[in-house]
C-alpha cells in the first residue's frame, strides 16, 4: 500500500503542474484580444475493483463481495478552451470588429495556410488589404481577400477618411464616397460543429485537427460590432484562485508522500532489525 502511495502521490503532482501550467498561460493572456481560456479534463489511472472476503480488502471476482474501484491517481486527458463570449470594448476605431455571438473570422497568411480567430484588431495596409496585425489577409464570405477598395477603383481620393467605411452587423463592408454608398465585399465569419476538435496555433488563433469530419460552416447566430473588439474571457480572480488551489493540492501531496517515505523508512529498518 505504501508504494501505491507513493504511485498515486506522483499522478496527482504530475496532473496538478499540468493544471498550473495551463492557469499561467490563461493569466499571460488576459489582455489578448479574443482569446479564449484553456481547461483541463482528467482522467483516472489504472482504476481497479476491490473488493471484500472474510474482513479482509482482496481482488475477488465474487461480485456480492464488491467495495467499489480505486485509482492511482489521475492524468491530464484532453485540453480544451471555452468559447463562451468575452466582453466587449469600445474604440472607435472603424478597422476594429467584434464578433457577438458564434463564430471566427477566417484569415489567411502569406503562404495560404487558413486559421480562424476571434481577433478582429485588423488594419488596412497600402494596398487597401485588409488585414490582421500579424499581416494576414482577413476572407470574406467566398474565401476572397478583402480590399476595402472597389476592384475597379484605383483612385485614392474615393477612400478619403477611415470614418467613411461602415460596417454592418452583418459584415456588409460600404465605402462612404462622396455623395454615393460604394458596397464592398462581407466578412466572413465561420464555425464549427464540435468546437472541442479545434486547435489553438497561437495569437488567439485556431485551426481544426480533424477537416473532414469537422468541417468549417457558415454562422448563423452573430452580430458583428465595428469600432469595438471583444476582450479574453479569461478572469484574473478566478485564475488566481485556481493558482491558489491548485498550489495547496499540491503540498498536500508533498505531505503525503514525505509521510510514506517516513513509514517505508521505518519499515525497512524493522525488517533489518528482525533479520539481524
Amino acid at each position: 500500500m505504501i508504494l501505491r502511495s507513493f504511485e498515486s502521490a506522483a499522478n496527482g503532482m504530475n496532473a496538478l503542474m499540468d493544471m498550473n501550467d495551463n492557469t499561467a498561460n490563461n493569466l499571460a493572456n488576459v489582455n489578448t484580444i479574443g482569446y479564449k481560456k484553456g481547461s483541463l479534463r482528467f482522467k483516472d489511472i489504472m482504476q481497479s475493483a476491490v473488493y471484500s472476503q472474510q474482513g479482509s480488502i482482496i481482488r475477488n471476482t465474487d461480485e456480492s463481495n464488491y467495495l467499489g474501484s480505486l485509482s492511482v491517481g489521475s492524468a491530464s486527458m484532453q485540453y480544451t478552451h471555452d468559447f463562451s463570449q468575452g466582453a466587449l470594448t469600445k474604440t472607435s476605431n472603424p478597422y476594429d470588429v467584434a464578433i457577438e455571438g458564434d463564430g471566427f473570422f477566417k484569415v489567411q497568411d502569406a503562404d495560404g495556410n487558413i486559421s480562424y480567430t476571434r481577433n478582429g484588431s485588423f488594419v488596412v495596409d497600402n494596398g487597401y488589404w485588409l488585414k490582421t496585425k500579424q499581416g494576414e489577409y482577413v476572407l470574406d464570405v467566398d474565401n476572397r481577400r478583402i480590399r476595402m477598395l472597389p476592384y475597379d477603383m484605383e483612385d485614392e481620393t474615393a477612400f478619403r477618411d477611415r470614418k467613411d467605411i461602415v460596417i454592418a452587423e452583418n459584415g456588409n463592408i460600404e465605402i462612404n464616397s462622396y455623395n454615393q454608398k460604394v458596397p464592398l465585399q462581407t466578412i466572413g465569419v465561420w464555425d464549427f460543429a464540435d468546437k472541442d476538435d479545434l486547435f489553438e496555433i497561437g495569437d488567439a488563433k485556431f485551426v481544426p485537427r480533424d477537416e473532414i469530419n469537422n468541417p468549417e460552416l457558415r454562422s448563423e447566430k452573430f452580430s458583428i460590432q465595428q469600432g469595438m473588439l471583444e476582450l479574453s474571457n479569461s478572469n484574473v480572480i478566478r485564475e488566481m484562485i485556481n493558482s491558489i488551489n491548485t498550489t495547496r493540492n499540491y503540498e498536500s501531496l508533498t505531505k503525503v508522500v514525505t509521510t510514506n517515505s517516513d513509514m517505508l523508512q521505518t519499515a525497512v529498518s524493522v525488517g533489518r532489525i528482525r533479520t539481524s
